[in-house]
């Protein structure tokens, strides 16, 4: 069995104080960005997205029609959710803390990172063979998530790995193992977006477990 992924970054996030937890909209640059990534990428078989505004706004920038994975969809910040690092860091010191620290931490009552971890565990898990690649528009905590599992890695590890907006890597599944192969990031195609402070989710359109019928994204 051979399964073939290439994973692609929506978004950066959460690495400044005044990034917003949770989801957003991609900026006029972070579009401007993505339309000139997607005039670069190689054809692929099938693409899908995670359920959020920006992946579905990247995906239609890189002019793609996708499937919508709701498995995919980005780490529950709970009660952090459209509030800034800054805001939290100031109010949650210790809790922000943990949370950087400690894989089981949840000090905001939605899903801790080791969660998070086996969720996408359990979607790589169940992935069918699919002849071709498919390209997966995600968010950067799924991706490192998957290179979690991918690598045999312990869950530690999920915050060392650099995940740049509209970065790629790919894994394949081959004699029952992972091969994992990161993409090329190029400085003036790589976009950078900022969540608004009022996130909220994509709900439009139909939604398809797995390989199903693309959508337009």
């Amino acid at each position: 069995m051979t399964v073939r992924l290439t994973f692609m970054c929506a978004t950066a996030g959460g690495t400044t104080r005044d990034a917003v937890f949770g989801d957003g909209l991609l900026s006029e640059r972070g579009l401007r960005r993505a339309r000139a990534a997607g005039a670069t990428l190689p054809p692929y078989s099938l693409a899908i997205r995670a359920p959020s505004v920006r992946c579905a706004q990247t995906a239609y920038a890189l002019g793609l029609p996708t499937t919508l994975e709701p498995a995919l969809r980005d780490l529950d910040y709970g009660t952090w959710r459209g509030r800034t690092v800054g805001e939290v860091v100031a109010d949650e010191p210790y809790g922000y803390s943990a949370w950087l620290t400690d894989p089981d931490a949840a000090p905001h009552g939605g899903e801790s990172v080791r969660r998070l971890c086996r969720r996408i565990a359990n979607w790589l898990s169940s992935v069918p063979p699919y002849p071709g690649r498919a390209l997966v528009i995600t968010e950067p905590a799924v991706v490192r998530a998957s290179l979690v599992h991918a690598l045999s890695a312990p869950v530690t590890a999920f915050r060392h790995f650099d995940v740049p907006p509209l970065s790629t890597v790919s894994l394949t599944l081959s004699d029952g193992r992972w091969i994992v192969r990161p993409g090329r990031v190029t400085p003036d195609r790589v976009g950078t977006s900022r969540a608004v402070p009022t996130p909220h989710d994509a709900t439009e359109g139909r939604t398809a477990l797995l390989w199903g019928e693309a959508t337009p994204a």
